[in-house]
């Protein structure tokens, strides 16, 4: 079928396989044009299919010849639907890696769920026998728990009313927003879905099971950003989850004696999370402008590969085949990974505080990158590629070769 981009809200509902496989080989290259990471060999990548999950799972196997396991909640084609973008990412990777004698399997359900961990440890159980790096990258609206308790996150401040601005993306008008404050049980919801309680239970569930290495590396993902979407971010009902992550953290390093937990910060970037954050998109588009005029913008795949080389396995010594010797991971006084650090410059943070007050709809093409933004909106669903022909028909049932075909139904 001819697939064009159709988009509800923040999200789009349709994916190009021939452009989401573009996407995944342009970051499998970029890795593979840089220096080998003398990093981990058995990975568990929970949050897979997109964005930092997948960059992760791209730049532990390309850039460290990891075998990799990675758990995604992806929907199949069917019914002249198109596949999500995850499951077309999905199975490029998968390709690439086993293409190149990489071991690559990925696990499609409800990470949160006791069905999905017990399927994943029989997997390590059965073809690696252990990992020595977690990735925990989920990024869910909501977690249902084992009793059918549905808990929803939510995007609001802690601290009262919030107004300022941010870009209508129906319209792309800089407009007024105006943010409400969340209940307490909506704060704690959100700490349920984006906090570090499930993470803690994939590791004990794994180290219950006998699979963690002598030295296992665990690493999620935080933002924190510039004051100025501390009310919404930082502060906010997503902060307060993003810093439960933190403390869990610091539980895990403390309680597990062969476990090193970490949070990287990263670099505020396009994501199906980060569009729907209201200020966010705005302050991304100025943010944009600023760093590629400093030459100093990454994507996601940069940011990876940057985490893997310069800040986790850096120090590493070189040709051990055991990821955990040399470890002297590069953190800040808190004990954060530190990718957002380019962004953070005093530099490029005082070029966004003077944009941010003058920036109108009129002007915004001169203060902002909003084609840009764009640009990295649909790229996450496989559309805006060069080289691919959106006017011509392609196969949309693409198999994850890993994944038989008569479990094509989760997610």
């Amino acid at each position: 079928m001819i697939v064009e981009p159709k988009t509800r809200g923040f999200i789009c509902t349709t994916a190009h396989p021939a452009g989401c496989a573009v996407a995944v080989d342009r970051q499998i290259n970029y890795v593979k044009s840089q220096p080998r990471v003398e990093g981990p060999k058995k990975v568990l990548v929970i949050g897979a299919s997109t964005g930092y999950g997948l960059a992760s799972r791209i730049s532990a196997a390309f850039a460290s010849g990891a075998a990799t396991i990675g758990v995604i909640f992806d929907k199949p084609a069917g019914n002249n639907r198109t596949a999500s973008a995850g499951w077309y990412n999905s199975a490029t990777f998968e390709q690439r890696a086993l293409s190149e004698g990489l071991y690559a399997k990925t696990v499609n359900g409800d990470a949160f769920s006791a069905a999905v961990k017990d399927q994943v440890i029989q997997m390590i159980r059965e073809d690696l026998g252990s990992v020595d790096l977690i990735v925990y990258s989920l990024a869910s609206p909501r977690r249902t728990m084992a009793d059918g308790t549905v808990y929803n996150s939510v995007l609001k401040t802690t601290s009262g009313d919030y107004e300022n601005k941010t870009i209508d993306l129906r319209t792309n008008a800089i407009v007024p927003v105006s943010i409400t404050p969340a209940t307490p049980e909506e704060v704690e919801a959100t700490i349920k879905v984006m906090g570090g309680e499930d993470w803690q239970d994939w590791l004990k569930a794994l180290d219950a099971a006998g699979l963690l290495s002598p030295q296992t590396v665990t690493v999620a993902y935080s933002y924190i950003g510039p004051e100025l979407t501390h009310p919404i971010y930082l502060n906010g009902s997503i902060g307060q989850a993003k810093r439960h992550l933190y403390e869990t953290a610091q539980a895990m390093t403390s309680a597990m004696p062969n476990v090193k937990a970490y949070v990287s910060v990263n670099k505020a970037l396009v994501t199906q999370a980060s569009a729907a954050i209201p200020v966010v998109p705005l302050y991304i588009s100025i943010l944009y402008k600023v760093m590629k005029e400093k030459g100093l913008h990454e994507g996601c795949i940069e940011q990876m590969y940057r985490l893997f080389k310069d800040k986790l396995y850096g120090a590493a010594v070189a040709g051990s085949t055991d990821a955990g010797a040399g470890f002297n991971p590069v953190v800040d006084d808190a004990g954060y990974l530190r990718v957002d650090d380019w962004e953070m410059r005093p530099d490029v943070q005082q070029a966004v505080d003077r944009i941010w007050p003058i920036v109108t709809t009129e002007n915004a093409s001169e203060y902002c990158d909003i084609e840009g933004y764009w640009d990295d909106f649909f790229q996450m669903f496989g559309f805006r590629q060069p080289g691919i022909d959106y006017a011509a028909d392609v196969e949309i049932d693409v198999p994850i070769p890993s994944i038989p075909v008569e479990d094509e139904t989760a997610g």
